[in-house]
């Protein structure tokens, strides 16, 4: 059976539970899979869906060593890079956005550069979710693990909705169709 790996990117702990650098463990939570269970260095839940074997994983190591989980269970379990989709926050696109790429650079993304240097590959399709570009007098760092606003958080629910379409399309083989309905 054909096997897809969808990850979502944050941090592990409680006080990073809504920040925008965990937009990704976020959306893997609003899908309500049910109980993750311990791979390494990272939290999985696999579903069969679309005649596939499809493992939500919200990697366990910190965002800036992402690639070591994604790495490891692509390698245990044979992924082919085709059928990766991470899912990740993007400093560029504000709160209520998204956008969905086939492949494409790291961005300055922390998360997604380790995933490209691990895989030494950057051909993994991707869902970039908007959290906002930082205020003028912030630093980066301390922006990205703010936690979202209530009113932040609610923009999130109708992304999460379009988010959760979208990966239906990319696990039926259907980006071009994903991207031109929400990018």
């Amino acid at each position: 059976m054909k096997r897809f790996l969808v990850v979502g990117l944050g941090n592990p702990g409680i006080e990073f539970e809504i920040t925008r650098h965990n937009a990704g463990f976020l959306f893997l939570d609003y899908l309500n899979l049910g109980n993750f269970s311990s791979f390494r260095d990272s939290l999985i839940n696999t579903q069969i869906m679309f005649d596939m074997q499809v493992t939500f994983m919200k990697p366990t190591t910190y965002m800036n060593s992402s690639g070591l989980a994604v790495s490891e269970f692509v390698n245990f379990f044979d992924v082919p890079i085709e059928n990766i989709l991470v899912i990740f926050d993007d400093i560029s696109l504000p709160v209520g956005k998204m956008r969905i790429r086939a492949k494409g650079s790291h961005g300055g993304h922390n998360g997604i550069k380790s995933i490209i240097n691990c895989l030494n590959s950057s051909d993994f399709k991707r869902i970039k979710i908007g959290v906002g570009d930082k205020p003028e007098n912030w630093d980066l760092a301390d922006w990205v693990i703010s936690k979202f606003s209530s009113d932040e958080l609610e923009s999130l629910n109708s992304v999460f909705n379009n988010c959760k379409k979208s990966v239906d399309l990319i696990l039926k083989d259907k980006i071009l169709e994903s991207m031109n309905l929400f990018n």
